[in-house]
């Protein structure tokens, strides 16, 4: 099967759907696939099957795709970004979950955000990260990790805030 991701973020960028986008990419690949990664889906192209990140960015792709191919395979996967901030009042949002065969959210909570017709076509696909291994707790320090694409919308400094609610040492 051929399968296109299309992804909002450039190559080379460090997004969090560039890198999604490639992991995935991967995993399909070595289930066999063919897959071709780009940043959109041109109307002359053929493949099996659309895999959309992001609603709102993704919209002209996912567009072009179903009406290119109206009974192609058409997944789109839901962003945060998407689900809480574009799809109460994006109408590109939510044509294309309107669009979508399936949606695709990365938590479970995302459930919750979708309208009640959505959530039946949605499969939740929680991402997992290479283990870390166990090490022994520090003594004279707390070391705190932030991993993902820090930009306004996700608070960066959040993590620093929470580290104020903590209590002091014991």
């Amino acid at each position: 099967m051929h399968i296109r991701l299309v992804t909002p973020a450039a190559p080379r960028s460090r997004k969090g759907n560039r890198i999604t986008a490639l992991a995935w990419a991967r995993l399909l690949r070595g289930l066999g696939h063919r897959v071709s990664v780009a940043e959109r889906y041109y109307a002359g192209e053929a493949c099996d099957l659309l895999v959309a990140l992001h609603a709102r960015r993704s919209h002209a792709s996912i567009v072009a795709f179903r009406r290119r191919q109206p009974r192609g395979a058409l997944v789109v996967v839901l962003t945060g970004t998407d689900l809480y901030a574009d799809l109460p009042d994006d109408p590109a949002a939510q044509e294309s979950v309107r669009l979508a065969d399936r949606l695709v959210v990365l938590q479970a909570e995302g459930l919750a955000a979708l309208p009640a017709r959505a959530r039946t076509k949605t499969r939740v696909i929680v991402q997992a990260a290479p283990t870390v291994p166990h090490l022994p707790p520090r003594r004279r320090t707390f070391d705190v990790a932030v991993v993902g694409h820090l930009r306004a919308v996700k608070d960066p400094l959040l993590t620093a805030a929470a580290v104020r609610l903590l209590p002091g040492s014991t």
